[in-house]
């Protein structure tokens, strides 16, 4: 039997009321709190123990253990199948009396109706089957499903042509073969070939096209197996048993003017039908062209036949065959030439519109005739013209307005207007994504002031027909005018629909159009060689102060979304210190259709994105707190450039669970922000750092802006930062996502003493391929195999080393960057008290309140960085004199001149000098002086804090630089030589400026 889709059993088992089922069956309900009771008919039951619960729409008896849902009753109350009682309650539930209904073991009298007449004869008994065949193939949304893919969805193919669908319930309405009626008719169905000898239907689970002769009487019938999952030896192309009879759509090629397009099947011609070529029929396979065939050629004058049969051995071989046997009868034959190894059907779904792609085979078809090819002009192809008018069907109604030309359909915000003659259609509800096979709305229909308003599914030929009948009574108009207004409004329907499907498949291109002077400003931009001091002063044009290495590093970062690797950044600070104002400032500078901004993200937000929704682009979040759930598809889109996940969803056609797959590409530059003091490890190893700066002198120059906004001068900014955006975001449309080839990647040196360092070396790498990137129009471009790449120059490496020192320097430390300025001012404090008092370090103690006076941070603030250095012995706590007080002292000695690189500035020690990279010697002998290697990744004077150590310690020498000739010193102590040492990064480069100001 047909397999009845798991959606259709689930909407029965939901949407009929068991109550209802129950008592139409004469059974009396008492109400029980939210159940009701009944003597159950299946047991001899004195007290009521059949309970039903409408919450779940079920049924148990606790006396017999009968149990289960509607489709469940109605088998067990009138002893059918499960498919029959599925069909029973499809059909709607009958008006009868069953009170008098005794329970049956089983019956055999069909409770569904019949659907052929019994005295029919058998010209009438063929075509009631395909009655019912053509009503079943409108409510199955498999068949009509299968059509869509086929290409087949023109809205007057399945009426013109009466296709129908062999769904295997044939047989539910026809009487039971043990009855005499029933055994007679299934005879007649056998000998007419619609049935076989074991009861099966012939055509069961096909799509079934009937060939009907000029008086409408079906004479031969294809039936096309909907799934390709049959077993095997299982026909897929079924016809009825002897030979071959009649010609499909005979009406097509008496309006064919002489010319006829030839199919191999009927599914290829359909294909041409459905494409506006309405002069097309088909043989019956290549070799089912029949006696009736050429009748029907003679009949009709055809003298031109173009043989469109599929495009393999058989065809061709087919094709010859026929065109020798019509030019014998005075016919000339042309060849269609499909591509090798497709038919019609196959083509058009590939070429797109099948209009155009057909007719492009048919005006370029071969002339199989000998001699030169006749001309084809003076008779040409009516169907040419794209969807040529239908043949009119000989319906024998009343001409009607309806038939002018097509109207338009009236969008008014989310209702569609119609208007045909004096009959005004809206629509509501209309799905913005409809499912395969279905069509629900809501549908008013006004004349006058007669108006009818149903909603239904415009698909179903039941909800069509009971909206019809009632619309008609409504309006006082004929029901035939109405189905004609409804084919209309299906077709503007459908076509709305795919047109507002493509609008949204189609890729958006947000990218405003530039004119030739902004191009030229951003090309001047792009070319200026103090670049990177430009887009510091545009930073400081557009009021953001301060935070020269943040504000260079962040662009840079939002450019390497162009790179296959991009980089990414958290921006780490207390609440309010300008986190965000920095990350709006960077995003800012980049085209709004290359950045995403969000304030937070779930957990599998990320893989829905769309598969190249975030390739290339800005993927802000606003706080990093609101990306936790989404954290490992962050790191993942980092590391690996795309995200993938497999999901279990409905196929829209079967509604079976399948497995569907997600995927989204990268690259994908992150930008977070943060007010976390301890950052996630592994966010810390994936991301820069950038720390704002918290400073009093910042804080000041804020103020000194915020008021400046007020003045005259700050309106004259406002004005000009609109024009530097507009600039910069055209020059970042401009820039090319290009490889980066870096000729001195071998000769660099990066520290190797951390695990960590591997994804840090990347980072720096990242920023100089970033920083070619960004010089793209001051390099020549070359390219290797089709691929367009630009190459690093010292000066990228030496503006990366500048960057990394601060950045990739500060990351490296122990302490978190605000911990370490707060170690600072705890020093400078100390150390001025000391100096005044005359007093030790070892001796003098304070309170957090002296460090909240002397630093104007909060307690709240204090109180997380005071305990993270006392948990570092970077402090000691002592008791207080005053109860449970506590006071500290500062272990921490060090100079500021002790810090690392020099000053209190962060150092990465193990880069190469970049001037070292502009020939092949030494860094010496590049500046004339003789070669010598550099000191030892360590500075000279590290934050040690002696009074940490014990007393025998203290006294041992501490190393506190490293000289030209400690090489072998160092080789010593480490147990290595001296020329495996990484090479440092000279601390008298740090104070050279950006890359590109020392050309101004």
């Amino acid at each position: 039997m047909a397999r009845i889709p798991e959606a259709e059993i689930e909407r029965l088992k939901t949407e009929v009321s068991l109550v209802r089922l129950i008592e139409a069956d004469g059974i009396a309900l008492s109400k029980q709190g939210k159940d009701y009771a009944a003597c159950c008919p299946f047991h001899q039951d004195d007290s009521p123990s059949l309970v039903v619960t409408p919450g779940k729409n079920l049924f148990h008896c606790f006396g017999c253990g009968a149990a289960g849902g509607p489709i469940d009753w109605v088998m067990k109350r009138r002893g059918i199948s499960f498919r029959h009682a599925a069909e029973w309650l499809r059909e709607g539930l009958p008006s009868l009396l069953a009170a008098s209904l005794a329970p049956v073991k089983r019956t055999t009298a069909r409770a569904l109706p019949v659907a052929v007449s019994l005295d029919a004869d058998d010209h009438a008994l063929l075509g009631q089957v395909m009655d019912y065949y053509h009503a079943t193939l409108k409510q199955e949304g498999e068949a009509l499903a299968y059509l869509v893919k086929r290409g087949l969805d023109h809205p007057e193919l399945i009426d013109t042509f009466k296709l129908g669908y062999a769904n295997r319930t044939l047989g539910l309405h026809l009487p039971e073969k043990n009855r005499q009626t029933g055994a007679e008719v299934r005879g007649r169905l056998q000998h007419l070939g619609l049935m076989r000898e074991t009861g099966h239907e012939h055509f069961a689970g096909s799509l079934v096209i009937p060939v009907q002769d000029s008086a409408g009487q079906v004479v031969e019938i294809y039936g096309r197996k909907l799934r390709d999952d049959l077993r095997k030896g299982t026909a897929k192309h079924l016809y009825l048993p002897g030979p071959h009879a009649g010609v499909w759509n005979e009406a097509g090629l008496a309006a064919s003017g002489g010319e006829v397009v030839l199919c191999e099947a009927l599914i290829d011609a359909m294909t041409f039908w459905c494409a506006g070529y309405r002069n097309v029929t088909a043989s019956y396979g290549t070799q089912g062209f029949t006696a009736d065939h050429l009748a029907a050629f003679q009949r009709h004058g055809v003298q031109r036949v173009l043989i469109a049969y599929d495009r393999d051995e058989a065809g061709e071989r087919a094709a010859a065959q026929l065109a020798v046997e019509l030019a014998a009868q005075g016919i000339g034959c042309w060849r269609v030439q499909f591509p090798h190894g497709l038919d019609a059907n196959a083509y058009a779904l590939k070429v797109q519109p099948a209009s155009k792609g057909l007719g492009l085979v048919l005006q370029h078809a071969r002339w199989l005739g000998a001699g030169p090819a006749p001309h084809r002009g003076a008779a040409p192809l009516p169907p040419l013209s794209p969807l040529a008018a239908p043949v009119p069907a000989a319906t024998g109604l009343p001409p009607d307005a309806s038939t002018s030309p097509e109207p338009a359909l009236v969008v008014q915000g989310e209702d569609l207007l119609l208007t045909l003659a004096d009959r005004c259609y809206r629509v509501r509800g209309l799905p913005k994504q409809a499912a395969a096979g279905q069509l629900k709305l809501n549908l008013l229909a006004t004349r006058g002031d007669g108006y009818y308003i149903d909603s239904f599914d415009l698909y179903s030929a039941k909800g069509r027909a009971h909206y019809l009948r009632e619309a008609a009574l409504e309006l006082a108009v004929a029901e035939e005018v109405l189905k004609r207004d409804l084919g209309r409004l299906l077709r503007l329907l459908e076509a709305h629909q795919d047109a507002r499907l493509q609008a949204v498949l189609a890729p958006a291109d947000n990218t405003p159009t530039m004119t030739d002077a902004a191009r030229e400003a951003a090309l001047t931009l792009l070319r200026d060689p103090t670049l990177l001091a430009r887009i510091v002063a545009d930073f400081d044009a557009c009021g953001l102060v301060g935070e020269r290495t943040n504000k260079l590093v962040g662009y840079l970062a939002a450019v390497s979304r162009k790179l296959a690797g991009p980089l990414a950044v958290v921006v780490q600070s207390s609440s309010a210190a300008g986190k965000s104002s920095l990350m709006d400032a960077v995003l800012s500078f980049i085209p709004e259709e290359e950045r995403i901004k969000y304030s937070a993200m779930t957990g599998q937000s990320l893989f829905y994105m769309g598969e190249n929704n975030l390739k290339h682009k800005i993927l802000a979040i606003c706080e990093e707190e609101g990306a936790s759930r989404a954290s490992y598809a962050l790191k993942l889109l980092q590391s690996d450039g795309e995200l993938t996940m497999a999901s279990t969803g409905k196929d829209p056609v079967t509604g079976n669970l399948v497995t569907q797959q997600y995927r989204v590409e990268g690259p994908v530059m992150i930008f977070l922000t943060t007010t976390a003091i301890d950052i996630d490890e592994e966010l810390l190893n994936r991301c820069l750092v950038l720390t704002v700066d918290e400073g009093r002198e910042q804080t000041e120059a804020i103020h000194r802006l915020q008021r400046q906004k007020r003045t005259l001068a700050g309106l004259e900014a406002k004005q000009t930062k609109a024009r530097v955006l507009a600039l910069h975001q055209d020059a970042q449309r401009l820039l090319r996502p290009l490889a980066v080839v870096n000729p001195y990647a071998d000769r660099l040196t990066f520290l190797a003493d951390k695990t960590r360092t591997r994804r840090d070396h990347e980072k720096y790498l990242t920023l100089i391929d970033t920083i070619a990137l960004l010089h793209q129009y001051q390099r020549p471009i070359r390219s290797l195999n089709g691929l367009d790449y630009v190459e690093v120059t010292p000066d990228d490496i030496a503006a990366a080393n500048r960057l990394a020192h601060d950045v990739l320097g500060r990351s490296l430390d122990e302490l978190p960057p605000q911990t370490r300025r707060l170690l600072w001012l705890l020093r400078d404090m100390v150390a001025h008290d000391t100096v005044s008092m005359a007093m030790h370090q070892t001796d003098y103690r304070f309170s957090r309140k002296q460090v909240r006076d002397y630093t104007g941070w909060g307690d709240t603030q204090l109180r997380l960085h005071l305990d993270r250095l006392t948990a570092l012995e970077y402090l000691l706590v002592h008791r207080g004199g005053r109860g449970q007080s506590f006071v500290y002292e500062l272990l921490y000695d060090a100079p500021r001149t002790a810090q690392a690189g020099g000053g209190s500035q962060p150092h990465l020690s193990g880069l190469i000098d970049a001037d070292a990279l502009s020939n092949t010697t030494s860094t010496g002998s590049s500046r004339g002086e003789s070669p010598r290697n550099a000191g030892a990744m360590r500075a000279q004077n590290g934050p040690l804090a002696a009074v940490c150590r014990p007393a025998g310690l203290a006294a041992m020498p501490v190393m506190t630089g490293v000289g030209e000739d400690s090489g072998p010193v160092l080789a010593e102590m480490h147990g290595t030589d001296a020329v495996s040492l990484v090479r440092s990064y000279p601390p008298s480069r740090l104070e050279h400026p950006v890359a590109g100001e020392a050309h101004a």
